[in-house]
């Protein structure tokens, strides 16, 4: 019996499944390390296995690790004994050694760290701003008495906000992990794609969810809008979800066992509050009561923005959420106004960030423009001299896009446009070629071409101009149209001619010689609208004044032989660096083009999708023979499609869990 889940191609007993290099099994498989991933018989294996290093967290059968993995590690010490407090107390720490403020929680209930000032308001304008604060987030919907073991009516957040983006923001964050005592090498953290919106409060953001050892534990956006306002300065938010974490860290089941500090727990701490606040949540909370506060903070809200203080109009906005939450809560909110209280808190939020951009601009931004601060392009010299001699014959060309994660479906329309656009482009710039190879990964979209021609072949070309009776005038001098043309074509009214066409109509011709370029002048002088002309269903801007794309560009490698073709494209320079798996840390130099293959696989990577997938296919058949099972052929269709575009490295795991965790909760 077989079910699918998202990613993962489940059996009945053992699990079978890909993970990502930066995660594990692609599953949702947040319940099993919930409730205690050490839970496995003892009989089988749960790995997490993070392309080149493996975390055990049971003994091992022979024959089901990859020849060349790692030893598992012993447990760590060190992350199993933080506790809550001192998870916060490094977090803080951290980032306020990479320069962000330490802010406050905010002092009315927020669903969110989103909701804080700090971040709603802040992240518009063009002032340059990086906070970090614990933020409690009150959600009434998710009361469920202290029963639940991950679900709480009010849980921790804690929240970053980087503006700009200062180029490294998931290096960072995993720089962080480890500051909690995680070994990224050998757990599995991985970014999977998860936009965030909320129409609420007209924002929105691209980005992703992180898991660590298969639970979320962290979202990861790129705001682009708030308020209804697309953002100047895009910002970077970073919200850890500290219960998660340090569940996973602790190795607990329920919320209430994570140790607080070293003689509290969390239960001791909050389980009492849990259930009374559920509750006043979900009976007690006068339904009637709380509609009339609704209507007066609406009013009170109005009344603030017509006195154009916009924080205390956002502070009643807060207010104004958290009684709807408590209504929604109780069951006292119907269709019509659940539509009315949305486009009243929709007004509002709008009308506020507007005040906000308003009033911040009277004082004149008075922290500063982070756009005077961007990078501009870099302006290539094509008359300079390369570093490395361009090549005198036939030579392969390498271009490599590095990202940070792409979604699936992103990555193979970004494949399909490559595919067409490459041989438009050599066409284009007169440079003969052998084969075109277009690969990718979610980091990475790779262009291999065979016997690039080292220069543009000779060409000549005429172009037709304007008729004769309006290229010059009745005297006989040429006319604007015919000054116009010659403009453009870069030639002198002495290197015209006249000649009739099929229809005996005289028109103006010119003959062109094209120059013969070098290859890699041709090529720096395209590319960069090639990769501008890739679009997306969703697109985002992560600098100002960069071109948008479907996640941040963060290195170009563009080679000719052992040449570099120097261009410039959303603030990145190309060069002749590759970058490998995220766990290491060093880009890896090029000495030539034809490097690149060899390089990347040494290191795991299978670039082509179709290698990938018959990879993943034959290991998982492999994994469940050993078992005596099978796999359905419908599962190479879509199933096997998506798992293969979330990897760079795919290894298949063979394990079991606790058959309690298929069962539905109470």
């Amino acid at each position: 019996m077989q079910r699918v889940c998202r990613g993962i191609l489940r059996l009945h007993g053992p699990v079978i499944g890909t993970l990502h290099p930066r995660g594990t099994s692609l599953g949702n498989s947040a319940s099993l390390y919930s409730n205690g991933a050490r839970r496995c018989s003892s009989n089988a294996s749960l790995r997490c296995w993070s392309s080149s290093r493996s975390l055990e967290l049971a003994p091992r059968p022979s024959g089901t690790v990859a020849e060349g993995a790692a030893a598992p590690p012993t447990e760590d010490s060190e992350a199993a004994s933080i506790t809550f407090q001192d998870a916060v107390t490094r977090l803080q720490s951290f980032w306020a050694d990479e320069g962000c403020a330490m802010w406050l929680p905010h002092n009315t209930e927020v669903g969110a760290g989103t909701m804080n000032p700090s971040t709603f308001l802040r992240v518009l304008g063009p002032e340059p701003w990086s906070v970090a604060y614990v933020e409690p987030s009150i959600r009434p919907d998710d009361s469920r008495y202290g029963l639940n073991p991950n679900r709480v009516q009010r849980h921790t957040q804690f929240q970053v906000i980087l503006k700009p983006d200062p180029g490294n923001a998931q290096d960072l964050y995993l720089a962080s992990l480890r500051a909690l005592g995680v070994d990224t090498q050998q757990h599995d953290v991985r970014f999977v794609e998860d936009n965030w919106e909320s129409p609420v409060l007209g924002a929105w953001g691209l980005g992703w969810e992180v898991w660590l050892n298969g639970m979320e534990v962290t979202q990861f956006t790129y705001f682009q809008q708030a308020g209804g306002k697309v953002l100047e300065v895009p910002s970077v938010e970073i919200t850890y979800g500290l219960e998660r974490i340090i569940m996973a860290i602790q190795g607990v089941k329920h919320f209430k066992d994570i140790q607080y500090s070293q003689h509290l727990t969390y239960g001791e701490m909050f389980l009492q509050n849990e259930w009374e606040m559920s509750k006043y949540n979900l009976e007690e909370a006068s339904i009637s009561d709380h509609q009339t506060r609704f209507r007066l903070f609406e009013e009170e809200a109005k009344r603030m923005l017509a006195l154009r203080l916009p924080i205390p109009a956002y502070d009643c906005l807060l207010k104004l959420s958290h009684t709807f939450n408590v209504l929604d809560a109780r069951g006292a909110v119907g269709v019509t106004e659940r539509a009315n209280s949305f486009a009243a808190l929709r007004s509002l939020a709008r009308q506020t960030t507007e005040l906000w951009s308003e009033r911040r601009e009277e004082q004149g931004h008075p922290l500063g423009n982070a756009l005077l601060d961007c990078k501009a392009s870099t302006v290539v010299d094509l008359g300079q001299t390369p570093a490395h001699s361009p090549p005198t014959g036939p030579a392969p060309f390498l271009l490599e896009i590095g990202c940070e994660e792409l979604p699936p479906a992103d990555l193979q329309h970004a494949l399909t446009q490559l595919r067409q656009g490459i041989p438009q482009l050599l066409k284009a710039c007169r440079l003969s070629h052998g084969a075109v190879t277009v690969a990718g990964t979610p980091r990475r979209l790779v262009v291999n071409i065979a016997d690039l021609a080292p220069q543009q072949s000779a060409a000549s070309e005429r172009i037709r101009g304007p008729p004769a009776k309006v290229a010059f005038a009745p005297d006989g001098s040429p006319t604007p149209a015919l000054l116009g043309f010659c403009r453009k074509n870069r030639i002198e009214v002495k290197d015209t001619v006249l000649e009739a066409d099929a229809n005996g109509a005289d028109y103006v011709w010119c003959a062109l010689e094209h120059s013969q370029a070098a290859a890699w002048q041709a090529l720096a002088q395209r590319l960069p609208d090639l990769l501008s002309g890739l679009s997306f269903q969703k697109s985002m801007r992560w600098l100002p004044g960069v071109p948008s794309f479907s996640r941040p560009v963060r290195w170009l490698l563009s080679m000719h032989a052992g040449t570099v073709v120097p261009f410039s494209f959303a603030g990145v320079d190309s060069g002749d660096q590759t970058r490998l798996l995220r766990i290491e840390a060093s880009p890896v130099k090029l000495a030539s083009a034809s490097e690149h293959g060899a390089v990347l696989l040494d290191a795991g990577i299978l670039v082509d999708v179709a290698e990938r997938r018959a990879s993943i296919w034959e290991a998982c058949q492999s994994a469940a023979a050993s078992i005596n099972g099978s796999i359905p052929e419908a599962t190479t269709h879509d199933l096997l499609e998506e798992v293969a575009d979330l990897v760079e490295s795919p290894t298949v795991i063979l394990g079991s869990f606790d058959p309690e965790f298929l069962g539905l909760p109470q």
